[in-house]
């Protein structure tokens, strides 16, 4: 199961998330989002817990729960939506009207 996990100290290393979240069984994999221009935390995270029975009870234990000086929001990570925005034709297509050029 994909864990969304917001509210993260700038503080909190991928490790952390890790071993936080290992109290309560396996996990497969933790990622902090960073900023791509500047490399710092966006402030959330995603972990990979392979039993739903184990990624239930990591939710249910660390929701609200203090790590580095924040307390976290931890939430069943919802499907990724395809594209931004409210979809459309973004890109294709030609610009401008059809004048000819001589």
């Amino acid at each position: 199961m994909n864990i969304y996990v917001s509210n993260l100290s700038y503080e909190v290393t991928e490790q952390d998330l890790q071993d936080a979240f290992a109290a309560f069984g396996e996990v497969e994999s933790a990622k902090i989002i960073k900023d791509m221009y500047t490399g710092r935390s966006r402030g959330f995270g995603f972990v990979e817990m392979p039993k739903n029975a184990d990624a239930n009870s990591a939710i249910e234990g660390l929701d609200g729960k203090e790590l580095k000086g924040r307390t976290l929001k931890v939430n069943k990570a919802r499907p990724r939506s395809r594209g931004r925005g409210s979809g459309g034709n973004r890109g294709s297509g030609r610009r401008g009207g059809g004048g000819r050029f001589y």
